[in-house]
């Protein structure tokens, strides 16, 4: 393996997708190497929507990934490093193509400007982008065999992708997108003009209420399940003791449009390092 291209791979992740980036601090030598390498495939695939113009440039992008994993343009692929130390990552843990391939299809949801329609699509989309990184995580500490982890990285990635849009849920209104639920919306009377205007509500409020609850419930049921897998391969779940902290914290936002505040790095370090201690 090119242990430039994986080097490159942590800065990229480091930069674009920080908290991931921590989570794999807890970890170390080459299995470390493969998730960084998968989160840092993941984070150029997520950060698409913000690097592009129109739909257009970013199925072209999508595309390229798609080729990459086919195999097409072999050559000019491996010049780019986050894709090299993918590749290299996907035949040493024999991590399936058709999984991340599917990722990338969810993917394309992002690219437009339609309101995600209800919670099994949501749940849906969830479990192809930020479940999948758990699933595969787990595997690649699992030195490429299969391991039946599908309840905690179901119900992780699920509660993962709920505080994501719940913490960036101003950013993405002033983009004009809804990336949560819109029934939870609809079903409290919340119109998409209150929400792309910043203007705050009895119903917005008790409608990302709801949401965060589902946020909760998922992390439980994870946290549950995730008892359940083998010590060695808990470290690919360790990201839940941040989310929980992070779940905390918007339960007490009073202005969902404003930014979400956060733990210092080092706080979230010290809880990934504290959990894990705990979940040997």
């Amino acid at each position: 393996m090119a242990k430039e291209s994986f080097t490159h791979a942590a800065e990229a992740l480091r930069a674009s997708d920080h908290d991931r980036f921590l989570s794999t601090l807890i970890l170390s030598g080459p299995r470390r190497d493969g998730i960084v390498a998968l989160y840092a495939f993941n984070a150029d695939v997520a950060s698409i929507r913000d690097r592009v113009s129109d739909p257009a440039p970013g199925e072209i992008r999508l595309q390229w990934w798609n080729d990459a994993l086919e195999g097409q343009g072999h050559g000019a692929i491996r010049q780019n490093p986050v894709a090299d130390a993918l590749l290299d990552t996907i035949a040493a843990y024999n991590i399936p193509i058709g999984t991340l391939q599917r990722l990338l299809g969810a993917r394309r949801f992002d690219l437009y400007d339609d309101p995600m329609p209800d919670l099994p699509t949501f749940e849906g989309y969830a479990g192809e982008t930020a479940s999948t990184l758990y699933q595969l995580a787990a595997m690649i500490l699992n030195n490429g065999e299969l391991i039946e982890a599908g309840d905690a990285a179901g119900h992780l990635g699920v509660a993962h992708a709920l505080i994501g849009h719940l913490r960036a849920f101003g950013y993405t209104a002033s983009q004009g997108r809804i990336m949560l639920p819109w029934s939870i919306f609809v079903a409290n009377g919340v119109q998409e003009r209150e929400i792309f205007s910043g203007t705050q509500s009895e119903a917005l409020h008790e409608a990302l209420a709801q949401v965060t609850e589902l946020a909760g419930d998922h992390l439980a049921k994870a946290e549950i399940a995730i008892a359940a897998v083998p010590g060695a391969l808990r470290p690919a779940f360790a990201q839940i003791a941040v989310l929980k902290a992070q779940l905390t914290l918007l339960a007490r936002r009073t202005n969902p449009f404003e930014p979400a505040t956060d733990d210092a790095d080092w706080r979230k370090l010290s809880r990934l390092g504290w959990w894990m201690f705990r979940n040997r």
